[in-house]
């Protein structure tokens, strides 16, 4: 398998400009180990989450970014995180850590503004430095987490960071009145502290806060750092929390209010007393808990830095997170909730080092970026150049950095198609290919007719589950799928067992009747690039997937093509 014929880097801590080293592993290895656990709190803990969204009916999201802002000279790394927002100018104003920006020379915090649309992006350099934040706490550098666009104000938010970016004990708000070439904030004490509040993301109420259905500004925070601490000396963050503060008063602490519980109603009932605070949103997951290379990360948790931003013409509010292997995406119909989990998108065991494809952090949606009916967005995020990162030719890795993501809502269909053995359903319009995880990135190549491909799911991962598959925006009535393996290797690549589901009202279900031809072996003889028909009874749904245990020592599967038809008997 590729990764284990080559050195192989692993992402550590695994964010900002990442100084923790990349582990190596030698040529021809199997990068394997005793699949010891990396740190104390790796125990497997019970999921504590959100319920899933039945508000899309798809969602596609590009595996690597497409479009950044303009290089400086021939330096392509220009920093990262750039929480955003749209000013009444009809620019984007943004604020970057640890590069360059749109400046010849390093900043570890800096201010800039974009300009036109993605494919024609300009920026400039605005400031930086310590006109722009200030460092609280010895041992830490300053990063921005959120940005507001207010009545032609702009306000930041900016972060101490502990050096080993496992701790963020303060933050503060700035504010510019000259579109970001002059900031004030009190040099005298943080707004925030003792790691309560301390990663503040706003809420992107569209151009100049143009859609805030009052005068407050709203906010997000999470406590004491801002992602999965990969340790037991701080706690991580598994609670958003929400506050709001009348637009003249946002560097006023005291005049903000938080979310401190919900009346019979549902509405939230607000406390001017920061320890009053209940989340809005509390997701104890923890994924990739048990991975088989020693040392890596594992047993992560997956809120984080991010953005939440009102999509108007879906009447959505979505918050964009991420973690080391994947982007976390939440959907909620109002500012404070009820908030549900709709996606994740799964990169795989090595998601920050390859051109193909590549995860990444500090993930928001520009609202400017938003599509006039709301289905197209850009999705911002980062990949630092360190700890293992995509090669430096990538423009678009570590810069303001953008992906296409479109978003299906769902709407109740019933199926229209009759019996066509040669109509292949895969190549239908709208869909959207489904897997657990995407090993190089070729997410859609088996619904392209090549049955000589191949694409994989290992991920690094002891799993027990993989799956390939696709989700439509309407529904279909189907009895067969032909599925063709790829790849087959002495570790895997092979299902240990074989089933189809059908997902119905949102929920994945077997099909009966299934039979398999020819028969399935479950073990590397299934392949490569043998076909088996699944027939079933004949059942509608608005998606189709195989699934099953996958086997050998690193538990994956592979795929050349799946076919789907309704033959008709």
């Amino acid at each position: 398998m590729p990764p284990r014929s080559r050195t192989a880097r692993l992402l550590t801590a695994g964010a900002l400009a990442l100084a923790t080293a990349a582990l190596a592993v030698p040529a021809g290895a199997s990068p394997g180990g005793d699949g010891a656990k990396s740190d104390a709190k790796s125990g497997a803990k019970a999921a504590d989450s959100p319920p899933a969204s039945d508000y899309f009916s798809t969602v596609n999201i590009d595996n690597r970014a497409s479009v950044g802002a303009p290089t400086v000279g021939d330096n392509k790394n220009h920093g990262d995180l750039w929480p955003n927002c749209w000013s009444d100018d009809d620019n984007v104003y943004t604020a970057y850590g640890d590069g360059l920006g749109f400046d010849a020379s390093y900043h570890d915090i800096g201010v800039a503004r974009i300009s036109g649309m993605p494919g024609n992006l300009t920026g400039e350099q605005l400031a930086e430095g310590d006109a722009v934040g200030k460092v609280w706490n010895d041992g830490h550098t300053r990063k921005p987490t959120g940005m507001a666009c207010v009545d032609g104000a702009l306000y930041l938010a900016v972060q101490d960071l502990a050096s080993d970016f496992n701790s963020a004990p303060a933050a503060t708000i700035a504010k510019s009145t000259d579109k970001g070439r002059t900031w004030t904030y009190d040099k005298n004490a943080p707004m925030f502290g003792n790691g309560v509040f301390s990663t503040v993301m706003f809420l992107d109420y569209g151009k100049d806060y143009a859609e805030a259905p009052d005068d407050y500004v709203y906010a997000y925070g999470l406590d004491h750092n801002w992602r999965d601490s990969f340790n037991d000396r701080v706690p991580d963050p598994v609670d958003l929390f929400m506050a709001r503060v009348p637009k003249d008063s946002v560097q006023n602490e005291g005049a903000w209010q938080y979310v401190s519980g919900y009346d019979g109603s549902g509405q939230p009932t607000w406390s001017d007393n920061i320890a009053d605070r209940k989340a809005v949103l509390h997701d104890d997951r923890h994924i990739y808990q048990d991975v088989f290379t020693d040392g890596r990360v594992e047993n992560t948790t997956v809120l984080g830095q991010g953005g939440i931003v009102y999509n108007k013409a879906l009447k959505r509010y979505i918050y964009t997170s991420w973690t080391e292997y994947t982007f976390e995406f939440y959907e909620a119909p109002n500012p404070w909730g009820p908030w549900k989990h709709f996606k994740t998108k799964d990169f795989g065991g090595y998601p920050w080092n390859t051109a193909e494809k590549h995860g990444g952090y500090a993930t928001t949606v520009p609202s400017k970026y938003i599509s006039a009916d709301g289905k197209s967005m850009w999705l911002q995020s980062n990949v630092c150049p360190c700890g293992g990162g995509i090669p430096p030719d990538n423009q678009y890795a570590y810069t303001f950095s953008l992906r296409k993501m479109n978003l299906e809502p769902y709407a109740e269909s019933a199926p229209g198609n009759g019996p066509d053995p040669a109509r292949n359903l895969a190549r239908e319009p709208g869909t959207s290919p489904v897997e657990r995880a995407t090993h190089f990135g070729r997410t859609g190549s088996y619904n392209d007719g090549d049955k000589q491909g191949s694409e994989d799911d290992w991920n690094d991962e002891r799993k027990t589950a993989s799956w390939w598959g696709y989700e439509w925006p309407r529904s279909y009535t189907m009895d067969k799928v032909a599925y063709t393996t790829g790849k087959m290797y002495e570790d895997g690549g092979w299902f240990n067992d074989l089933r189809v589901q059908v997902r119905k009202n949102h929920e994945w279900v077997d099909v009966t009747g299934l039979q398999v031809t020819p028969s399935y072996p479950a073990d590397g003889s299934a392949g490569p690039n043998k076909t088996y028909e699944l027939t079933f009874d004949a059942t509608d749904g608005d998606g189709v997937r195989v699934i099953g245990a996958p086997g050998g020592s690193r538990t994956f599967t592979s795929i050349g093509e799946l076919e789907v038809a309704y033959a008709g008997g």
